[in-house]
């Protein structure tokens, strides 16, 4: 039997990892499955973490740190920290309210906030409540019509940036899921998506490939695709998934507006590296001509500030605050916020960074081990 939500937090939840047993006690193994799991062996979901570990702190004493500040300018964007909530799909699983408990949290914490195309509440109901910055996460679909639809709702609704997720014309392989029997429960469904034209089916392929050939991939976007999407809005358009500088260059070449280091959580092709661990490579490529954001593996906020350090502007979290959420709602998903802004700044403080801009190179070590 699930247990109901916390009413309190309870002292014993110190730390983004405490709470994790508490979100499990409350979903059904099916909704862990998708939440918690990674792609194949879930090498690369526990390497996003453990690369961050490998990294070390250079301390600094006696720095003069009045006025300090951990707020950020982001495409015209004012946000008080670098924290933002990274689009999660189906939140009613993890929680009845689903995003519109995460929607009142970034409110409550002036966190970011980018939704996914496949929330389990409407887009426009969700931006009805915002009252921090608002991003839209958006798949092309193979319905491009449809596509470009969702982009205009987008706009409507008050959405202040797209962010297009490259790195998964097809799921990974989640063997976690699949031992676990996932399917979406009656009530959660990816309600933005009602009404798009179902994939061609297709015939067999002669050489009997189940994708390469298939209707699937045919349709999957290209470069050409982006840039038809930057044709249609006005507003900033993001790449996330990037992980190689050669895919950065010809994004800039694409004019796009940003980028997200990201790995997808893990989620896609098992045994890539950490975000972590190319954050520097995509950085370099960049060369400082677009904001550049990183996810996959955040569980502290000197988590945060080694991203910052190796070139990333702001991060997204995903998994934590999918965690607290479970756990107690809209105050679960501001307490990850709190900890994890709380930690920041504490690192920031006793590595001499009175602010964002202080955060660099030198302050930290190679990794270890």
């Amino acid at each position: 039997m699930l247990l109901p939500p916390l009413t309190q937090i309870p002292p014993t939840i110190a730390a983004v990892s405490d709470y994790e047993p508490f979100a499990r006690a409350r979903m059904s193994e099916q909704a862990w499955a998708y939440i918690a799991g990674g792609a194949a062996d879930e090498l690369t979901l526990r390497d996003n973490i453990a690369a961050f570990q490998r990294l070390r702190l250079r301390s600094r004493v006696l720095a003069d740190l009045s006025g300090g500040t951990t707020r950020l300018q982001l495409f015209g964007q004012t946000f008080e920290h670098p924290i933002v909530l990274a689009p999660v799909a189906y939140q009613k699983l993890a929680h009845a309210d689903g995003e519109l408990a995460t929607v009142l949290a970034a409110a409550a914490v002036q966190a970011g906030m980018v939704v996914s195309t496949q929330a389990s509440i409407e887009l426009e109901a969700i931006a009805r409540e915002a009252q921090s910055p608002l991003w839209f996460q958006l798949y092309i679909q193979h319905d491009r019509d449809f596509t470009r639809d969702l982009v205009r709702r987008a706009e409507a609704a008050g959405y202040q940036a797209l962010v297009v997720t490259v790195d998964a014309p097809v799921n990974g392989v989640r063997n976690r899921e699949q031992r676990a029997g996932f399917v979406l429960p009656a009530g959660v469904e990816a309600v933005n998506l009602r009404g798009m034209r179902p994939l061609p089916t297709g015939s067999a392929q002669p050489d009997g490939g189940l994708l390469l050939g298939g209707p699937l991939l045919a349709a999957a976007p290209t470069w050409q695709d982006l840039r038809w999407l930057r044709s249609l809005t006005r507003l900033p358009v993001l790449l996330k998934g990037v992980m190689t500088g050669e895919d950065a260059r010809r994004a800039l070449e694409e004019g796009v507006d940003g980028i997200i280091v990201s790995n997808h959580g893990g989620r896609t092709l098992d045994t890539q590296p950490a975000t972590i661990s190319v954050l520097a490579e995509v950085a370099a490529a960049l060369e400082g001509r677009v904001p550049l954001l990183l996810d996959g593996g955040i569980r502290r906020g000197s988590d945060v500030f080694k991203a910052l350090a190796l070139g990333a502007d702001a991060v997204l979290v995903g998994r934590p605050y999918m965690f607290g959420l479970a756990a107690a709602g809209a105050v679960g998903v501001a307490h990850v916020v709190q900890m994890l802004r709380a930690e920041l700044e504490v690192a920031m403080a006793l590595t001499g960074c009175p602010d964002l801009r202080a955060i660099g190179p030198g302050s930290i070590s190679p990794a270890h081990g």
